[in-house]
C-alpha cells in the first residue's frame, strides 16, 4: 500500500510526515518540541549595542521640541525599557511624550536602527547553540518591524525561529506580556525555557512566566539591578552564555 506524505507545521518547524499519521504521533512530536530547551534573547544590550542610534534619535526628538539635549552618556538608561514611559520621565511632561516618540521614530526608522553594532562573540554563541539543537527566539520590547530589520541587517535571521517584538501602537511593550505571548505562540514549556537579557524588566518578565532568567553584564544593566530583579544566573561575556545554557 502506498503511503502519501505531506508537510506538517509544528511550532514553527516544518516536518514531512505521512498524511495518515496518527494524531497521537503528532502529539508526541509537539510534546518533544515543547521539551527542547528554548532560549529567548533580548535584542538591545544583549545581541547588539544600540547606543549610538538610540541616543542620537532621542537627542533628535528633544532638539525638534526645542528642549535641552543631554549628552549621549546621560541617556543610556533609556536603552531597554519601553520608550514611551522613558520619554515621560525624561520630559517630566506626559503631554509631550507621544510627540517625542513620534519624532524619535522619524529618525530611528531610517538611520538610527543601523547605528548599531553586534556584540563580539554573539555570532559564535548563536551558531553553537543552534548546532546543539536549541530553539532560539528574539524577544524584545522594540517594535517587531524594527527588530526584524536589525536581525536581518546583521545576518542573524537564520539562527532564530521567530522574532517577537511589540507593535507600533504599543501592544506587547510590557515584557511579561510579550514573553507570555511568545511562549504560547511557539508552544514552549516555560520550565524548559531561558530568557537572556541585560535589564531588570527581562529578569522580572522571565520570573513572571516561570522561565529561567539569565542576566548579561556587557549590556546596560548592572549586576545589582539584575540580581535584585531575580536573575537566576549572571554572566559577564557573550561566550559565558554557553556555560549557562548548553
Amino acid at each position: 500500500m502506498r503511503t502519501i506524505f505531506s508537510t506538517v507545521e509544528i511550532a514553527g518547524h516544518s516536518r514531512v510526515a505521512p498524511s495518515n499519521m496518527d494524531s497521537c504521533v503528532t502529539m508526541h512530536i509537539q510534546r518533544a518540541l515543547a521539551k527542547m530547551t528554548a532560549i529567548y534573547f533580548d535584542l538591545d544590550g544583549t545581541l547588539t549595542d544600540p547606543k549610538l542610534g538610540m541616543t542620537r534619535s532621542i537627542q533628535y526628538a528633544l532638539s525638534k521640541l526645542d528642549l535641552a539635549v543631554p549628552p549621549a552618556d546621560e541617556l543610556t538608561w533609556c536603552i531597554g525599557p519601553p520608550l514611551l514611559p522613558s520619554f515621560k520621565t525624561l520630559l517630566n511632561r506626559d503631554d509631550l511624550a507621544h510627540k517625542a516618540l513620534s519624532l524619535y521614530r522619524e529618525r530611528y526608522a531610517d538611520i538610527g536602527l543601523f547605528e548599531n553594532v553586534i556584540y563580539p562573540g554573539i555570532e559564535n554563541v548563536l551558531s553553537e547553540l543552534a548546532q546543539s539543537g536549541h530553539r532560539l527566539f528574539v524577544a524584545t520590547g522594540k517594535p517587531t518591524v524594527y527588530a526584524e530589520r536589525i536581525i536581518g541587517h546583521f545576518e542573524m535571521t537564520a539562527y532564530f525561529e521567530h522574532v517577537f517584538g511589540s507593535e507600533l501602537d504599543g501592544q506587547r511593550t510590557d515584557k511579561t506580556e510579550l514573553l507570555s505571548y511568545a511562549l504560547r505562540t511557539a508552544r514552549v514549556d516555560p520550565s524548559q525555557a531561558r530568557m537572556i537579557g541585560d535589564r531588570s524588566h527581562d529578569m522580572i518578565a522571565a520570573r513572571n512566566n516561570g522561565m529561567t532568567a539569565v542576566g548579561v553584564l556587557y549590556g546596560y544593566g548592572s549586576k545589582e539591578e539584575l540580581v535584585d530583579a531575580g536573575a537566576h544566573q549572571v554572566c559577564a561575556t557573550p561566550q559565558g552564555l554557553l556555560d549557562h545554557v548548553s
